[in-house]
C-alpha cells in the first residue's frame, strides 16, 4: 500500500491515547489520511483528536473498550456509517504484565488476554469484512512486540499473548492475499511509552522501586514512539510480513533463526542480572 500520501483514504488506530498509537494516528494524519481513533483513556483521546484537527484532517474519537466485542461493534458501525470501510487498519491498544507464570493470577491472564489478543481479533473481524466487501484491498498493521517471537520468563503472559498475535497476523495474511489486503506485524523492541508505568507487575519484583528502575531503563534507552510510528508506515509502504522496530528486536529476531539456545542461554543471563539490577 503507498502510503507516501494518506489524503483520501481512512485510517483506524486503536490506542490512540497516548504513546504508539497516539504517535501513529498523528503521521497517518500528517500524511492527509481522514483518522478513526479510540481509546479507554478519554483525556488522551481527546487529545490526539484535537492535534489531528489542528492539522485540518477530519477525526472521529470514540471511547472505546477493544476487549468488550459489543463495543467493538458499536465503533464499527459509527464508522461504517461514515466510510465504506478504512483503508488502514492498526490494531495497536495493549498492555503489559511484569512477572512469571507462577506469579501470574487467572484474573491477569483474562485480562491481558482479552486486550492484547482478543483487542486485535475484535478490530480484524469487526473492519476487516468491510474491507474485503469492498473489494479495494489495503492494509492491516497489528502492533506485536519483540517478545512476540522472543519468549520471556519475566513476561510469559505478555509473550504469550505478543506470540498469538504473530501468529493471527500470519494467518491472516495468507488468507487476505487474494483480496490485496497485506497484514503487517510490528515487533518493537524497548520504547519508552507509557506501558512501563501501567503495567501490572507480579512475583518479588513487583515493588515500586523496581518498576521505578525499569521505567529509568526505557527513558535512557529513549527509543520514542515517533521512532515506531515512522517504522510502521516504512513497514507498510514495503509490504513487510514481520517488522522488528529498533537494534534490539532485529537483533533478538536474527539471533532466534541463527541459534535458539544461544539465545535462551543469554535470555537467562540478562533475565539474572535484570532481576540483580532491580533489587539493588
Amino acid at each position: 500500500m503507498d502510503v507516501s500520501t494518506l489524503a483520501g483514504k481512512t485510517a483506524l488506530v486503536t490506542g490512540a491515547g497516548s504513546g504508539i498509537g497516539r504517535a501513529t494516528a498523528l503521521a497517518c494524519a500528517r500524511r492527509g489520511a481522514r483518522m478513526m481513533i479510540c481509546d479507554l483513556d478519554e483525556r488522551g483521546l481527546q487529545a490526539t483528536a484535537d492535534d489531528i484537527a489542528a492539522l485540518g484532517v477530519a477525526v472521529t474519537a470514540k471511547r472505546v473498550d477493544v476487549a468488550d466485542p459489543e463495543a467493538m461493534r458499536a465503533f464499527a458501525a459509527a464508522v461504517h456509517a461514515e466510510v465504506e470501510a478504512v483503508d488502514l487498519l492498526i490494531n495497536n491498544a495493549g498492555v503489559a504484565i511484569g512477572g512469571g507464570f507462577l506469579h501470574t493470577s487467572l484474573e491477569d491472564w483474562n485480562w491481558i488476554v482479552s486486550i492484547n489478543l482478543m483487542g486485535v481479533v475484535h478490530g480484524c473481524h469487526f473492519f476487516v469484512p468491510a474491507m474485503v466487501a469492498r473489494a479495494r484491498g489495503g492494509h492491516v498493521v497489528n502492533i506485536a512486540s519483540a517478545a512476540g517471537y522472543l519468549a520471556n520468563a519475566a513476561l510469559a503472559a505478555y509473550s504469550t499473548t505478543k506470540f498469538a498475535v504473530v501468529g493471527l497476523s500470519e494467518a491472516l495474511q495468507d488468507e487476505l492475499a487474494p483480496h490485496r489486503i497485506s497484514v503487517t506485524t510490528i515487533c518493537p523492541g524497548l520504547i519508552n511509552t507509557p506501558i512501563t508505568r501501567n503495567a501490572r507487575m507480579r512475583g518479588p519484583d513487583a515493588s515500586p522501586e523496581s518498576r521505578q528502575r525499569l521505567i529509568e531503563i526505557y527513558e535512557r534507552r529513549n527509543y520514542t514512539p515517533e521512532q515506531v510510528a515512522a517504522a510502521i508506515l516504512v513497514a507498510v509502504q514495503r509490504d513487510r510480513v514481520l517488522a522488528p522496530v529498533a537494534i534490539e528486536a532485529w537483533a533478538m529476531y536474527y539471533l532466534k533463526r541463527l541459534s535458539p539456545a544461544l539465545v535462551r542461554f543469554i535470555s537467562r543471563i540478562a533475565q539474572t542480572r535484570a532481576r540483580a539490577g532491580l533489587r539493588q
